[in-house]
Order: C-alpha cells, then sequence, then structure tokens
C-alpha cells in the first residue's frame, strides 16, 4: 500500500512515546483519592483529555484542581517511558513543517513526556489546553491540519486509540492507526491498520504544491486478524 499526503498529524501517547505505566499508575492513585473504581479511571482515561475524564468521574468536584492533580502524578512518574519502534526513524525523514502532535495531554504534560523521550518537540502543536472539545471530537485535528497550513483531507493522522481514530475521520482526515493499546475492532474508524511505525517507510518528494509524503506499508488483514 502507498499513500500519499501532505502532512501528518501525530497522536503522542501509544503511537510516539508509551507512557502506559505511568498513566495507569497515576489514575490508579488518582481513583483512591477521590473514591472511584481504578478499573474504571484507568478504562475511561485512555485516549481522552484527563479533564473529560475527571468530569465523568467526579462530577462533583473542581474540574480544573482535579486535573492538576492527576497532571502533577503523570509528570512525577516517569517510570518505563519509552520510544515506540519505528519513531525516531520516520521523525528523522519529515521536514519540520510537514508534521506535528495533537494529544490529548495537557502542553505542560506533552513538553515533559516529549523531552524525555529524546524527541524533537515541534514549535507549535495541540493539547489539550487548546481545545474546546477532546477526542472524539474532530476540533483537535481541525486544529492540527490549520497549524500546519492545509485542509484536513490533505493530512494524515496516525493513532493507535479509538476516540482519536473517530475524531481523524470525522475531521476529514485519512487515519492510519496502530495496534499498540486498542483492540482490532475498536479502531474501525481508521482507514489503516499497521502492527507499529515500523512497518511504515517514508519518502519526501515534491511537487509544484510543494513536499509530497509517500508513505509506503502492509496494512494488516483485518478479517484475518478477527478471526
Amino acid at each position: 500500500m502507498k499513500i500519499q499526503t501532505r502532512g501528518i498529524l501525530f497522536d503522542m501517547d501509544g503511537v510516539l512515546v508509551s507512557s502506559l505505566g505511568s498513566v495507569e499508575r497515576s489514575w490508579q492513585r488518582w481513583a483512591e483519592e477521590h473514591g472511584v473504581d481504578p478499573a474504571l479511571a484507568i478504562r475511561t482515561a485512555h485516549g481522552c483529555r484527563a479533564i473529560d475524564t475527571v468530569r465523568f468521574l467526579r462530577p462533583d468536584i473542581d474540574a480544573q484542581a482535579g486535573l492538576r492533580r492527576i497532571e502533577d502524578l503523570e509528570v512525577e512518574d516517569n517510570e518505563g517511558l519509552e520510544i515506540l519502534p519505528g519513531v525516531r526513524a520516520l521523525l528523522s525523514q519529515l521536514p519540520p513543517h510537514a508534521w506535528t502532535v495533537v494529544t490529548s495531554a495537557t502542553e505542560r504534560l506533552a513538553r515533559v513526556r516529549l523531552a524525555q523521550g529524546g524527541l524533537t518537540v515541534p514549535e507549535h502543536f495541540i493539547t489539550a489546553d487548546l481545545v474546546e472539545n477532546g477526542k472524539p471530537h474532530p476540533e483537535p485535528y481541525q486544529k492540527g491540519a490549520k497549524l500546519l497550513g492545509l485542509r484536513p483531507e490533505d493530512c494524515l493522522v496516525i493513532e493507535d486509540a479509538a476516540s482519536g481514530a473517530k475524531a481523524g475521520h470525522a475531521a476529514g482526515c485519512k487515519v492510519l492507526a496502530t495496534l499498540f493499546s486498542h483492540s482490532l475492532e475498536s479502531l474501525a474508524a481508521a482507514d489503516w491498520i499497521v502492527q507499529s511505525l515500523e512497518d511504515v517507510k517514508l519518502t519526501v518528494l515534491e511537487d509544484a504544491q510543494g513536499v509530497l509524503l509517500e508513505l509506503d506499508f502492509t496494512p494488516v488483514d483485518r478479517m484475518v486478524l478477527a478471526h
């Protein structure tokens, strides 16, 4: 499979970096402090803005205070953070103006995670602080495309979560999903699925309109994996 796009919008957690341990430990601690079932908190938090998770789990408390607490817990817990396979090679080839990050994390947390992983932090990127509506709403990816000066239909979203795949599709982007944290069935909104970014080869081209990114990969066979 070869596809072409003008820009790439990366989710962060589960696509560029794995902070799964930190996320789950932090939400478990937050849940225990706030009288919430930890399993429900962890399940709800994946792929969503922390403030939306706080509002869902404890609509009776101050959402900003709840957000500050979970943000502090996640910033303090960096154990096990790692860069996912294929990420460094892919980012090293991309022109700086042709990609950015669209994450459900706050700006503070996103900068910490990217810096700790030793990844280039884009000059501008979209975080939970910059949108009124988090994923699966299309707003985050609509703003990501605008940040690159592109139309959503000229961008490829790379996601690992169901809510993010739905957000990218709703924004009008094509969506490539990886099988890091979510099941095949939950990623039905994605146009294509690969095991990891290690399976994606990039060629940077140019045409009359500027940079053109060509991605070469073999998508997983959904029917085979489903059985």
